[in-house]
């Protein structure tokens, strides 16, 4: 099992930025590639940036390309989630995940946060 626990949600202006945090414990942390995924209020979750075990490669949704940047830390067990030059359409519960492959859709991860709210008002 993987415990994950997302931080540091809230809610900013537009153009502001803010700076998310996934905490993993239990199994090896370098064993898991990471995901970060969002979901707004009556739409479906959606993939936004993802990391490899080593944390070499980098994947991006091209909503977010350019003002997001994805890294983990396998000596603190952690994965933050920076977010530049936010918009009011980033507003959703961001949740990170664990999984074999670093991949853009939720069912090739296998262990899930709780999420946090981010909410970005024009």
């Amino acid at each position: 099992q993987v415990q994950l626990v997302e931080s540091g949600g809230g809610s900013v202006q537009a153009g502001d930025s803010l700076r998310l945090s996934c905490a993993a414990s239990g199994r090896t942390f370098t064993n898991y590639a990471m995901g970060w995924f969002r979901q707004a209020p009556g739409k479906e979750r959606e993939f936004v940036a993802s990391i490899t075990r080593s944390g070499s490669t980098t994947y991006y949704a091209d909503s977010v390309k350019g003002r997001f940047i994805i890294s983990r830390d396998n000596a603190k067990n952690t994965v933050p989630l920076q977010m530049n030059s936010l918009k009011p359409e980033d507003t959703a519960v961001y949740s990170c995940a664990a999984g074999v492959v670093a991949g853009v859709i939720p069912r090739q991860y296998d262990y899930w946060g709780q999420g946090t709210q981010v909410t970005v008002s024009s």
